[in-house]
C-alpha cells in the first residue's frame, strides 16, 4: 500500500514539474492574478490521475488484494471472539440454572 501510494505521488511530482515548466515558458497558459500556483497543482492532478490509473494498474490491484486478506482476517477474527463469548455465556448461564 505504502509502495503505491510513493509511486503515485511520484507521478504526480513529475507532472507538477512538466505543467510548472510548460507554464512557465509560456506553452500552457498562466492562471489569473494570484492564483497560478494553484492553476498548476490543479493541471498536474489532472494530468497525473490518468496517467496512474493506467500505469499502476497492477500495483492498484496487489494492494487491493492486501486491504481484502487484512479484512479478511479481521472478520475472521471477529468471529472467533464472538464464539468464545457466546460459549462464556452460555457456560455461565448453564451453571446458574443448575445452582
Amino acid at each position: 500500500m505504502l509502495r503505491y501510494t510513493l509511486m503515485r505521488l511520484g507521478i504526480f511530482v513529475g507532472c507538477l514539474v512538466v505543467v510548472w515548466g510548460l507554464v512557465y515558458s509560456g506553452l500552457a497558459p498562466r492562471g489569473l492574478g494570484a492564483s497560478n500556483g494553484l492553476w498548476i497543482v490543479m493541471l498536474a492532478l489532472l494530468l497525473s490521475a490518468p496517467i496512474s490509473f493506467v500505469v499502476l494498474r497492477k500495483e492498484r490491484d496487489r494492494a487491493s488484494e492486501q486491504i481484502v486478506q487484512r479484512v479478511d482476517r479481521m472478520k475472521a477474527n471477529l468471529e472467533a471472539n464472538r464464539s468464545q463469548e457466546d460459549v462464556a455465556d452460555d457456560a455461565s448461564r448453564a451453571q446458574g440454572q443448575a445452582s
